[in-house]
C-alpha cells in the first residue's frame, strides 16, 4: 500500500497537478495579465504572447517535465516491481524464477522487445484510412498490452516462459481484453501522451495487484487470437542470428 500511494504522490500529486497548474492555471493568468496591460483585443499583446507562451512551454517542459519524467520512468519502474513482489509474496509465497540465467536474460530481452514492438504495431493500427476501425482495433491490441504488463510480474514469478504467458493471453483473449479495457480508455482521455504516462502510473499499481490476484479461467474461449505473432515473427527474425544455436524461437515453442 506504501508504494502505491507513493505512485499516486509522484505520478498525480507531483507530476500531473504540475503539469495542469501550468497549462491551466499559470498560462491563462499571464495571458489575462497581458490583456490587462496591452487591452484585451490589442495587437501588439497577440503579438507578444505568441512569443512568450512557445517559450514559457518550452522552458517548462526542458526544465521540469522531461527530467520528471525520465526520473518518474526509473522510479515508478522500481515500485511497480516492488508492488509486485509484495503481493505476489503475500497471496502465493516464494517467487519460482527461470531454472538458467541464459534463459532468465533471454526472457526478458524478447519480452521487452515484443512489448515495444507490440506498443508500435498498435500505433500503426490507428492510422487506418477508416478511422472507427482503427482506433477500435488500436484500442483492442493496448488491452492486450496492458493485460500482459499487469499479469506479467505474476506469471515471470511463476517461472512462466514468455511463450507461454503470450500463448495464454491469446488462447483466453476476452477475458484480458475485459480485464485492460479500463486502463486503455483512462489513458486514451487525453491527447497529451505525458498526461496519458501519468494517468497510466497512478492507475496500474492497481491493475498489477489485480492480476496477481485474479485467476482468469483456461481455455475460456473456442477461438484464439493471434494478436502477437507479427512481432513475435520480427523479434525471431533480429535475434535469430544472436541466439538462434542455443535458444528455440518463440514460434518453436508456441
Amino acid at each position: 500500500m506504501k508504494r502505491i500511494i507513493q505512485c499516486g504522490i509522484l505520478n498525480g500529486g507531483i507530476f500531473l497537478l504540475s503539469i495542469l497548474l501550468f497549462e491551466y492555471g499559470l498560462l491563462p493568468a499571464i495571458n489575462k495579465l497581458f490583456s490587462i496591460i496591452f487591452g484585451k483585443e490589442s495587437f501588439m499583446g497577440k503579438l507578444v504572447w505568441s512569443w512568450i507562451q512557445p517559450i514559457l512551454t518550452l522552458i517548462f517542459k526542458t526544465v521540469w517535465v522531461i527530467p520528471l519524467f525520465l526520473l518518474s520512468k526509473v522510479v515508478n519502474a522500481l515500485w511497480f516491481q516492488d508492488i509486485a513482489d509484495s503481493a505476489y509474496k503475500r497471496s502465493r509465497g516464494r517467487p519460482v524464477y527461470l531454472q538458467s540465467l541464459s534463459k532468465l536474460l533471454a526472457d526478458s530481452v524478447f519480452s521487452i522487445v515484443i512489448q515495444l514492438l507490440f506498443l508500435l504495431q498498435a500505433t500503426l493500427i490507428s492510422y487506418i484510412p477508416i478511422h472507427l476501425v482503427g482506433t477500435l482495433l488500436s484500442m483492442v491490441q493496448m488491452c492486450m498490452l496492458y493485460s500482459l504488463y499487469a499479469f506479467e510480474y505474476k506469471w515471470f514469478n511463476m517461472g512462466w516462459e514468455l511463450h507461454r504467458r503470450l500463448t495464454f493471453i491469446e488462447t483466453n483473449w476476452p477475458y484480458f481484453l475485459g480485464f485492460g479495457l479500463p486502463l486503455a480508455l483512462f489513458t486514451q482521455s487525453s491527447d497529451s501522451w505525458i498526461i496519458s504516462a501519468c494517468i497510466f502510473s497512478i492507475l496500474f499499481p492497481f491493475f498489477i495487484v489485480s492480476g496477481n490476484e485474479a485467476k482468469p479461467v483456461a481455455d475460456s474461449c473456442d477461438y484464439t487470437v493471434h494478436f502477437f505473432s507479427p512481432v513475435i515473427c520480427i523479434s525471431n527474425l533480429l535475434f535469430s542470428k544472436t541466439i538462434g544455436h542455443t535458444h528455440r524461437t518463440i514460434s518453436e515453442q508456441r
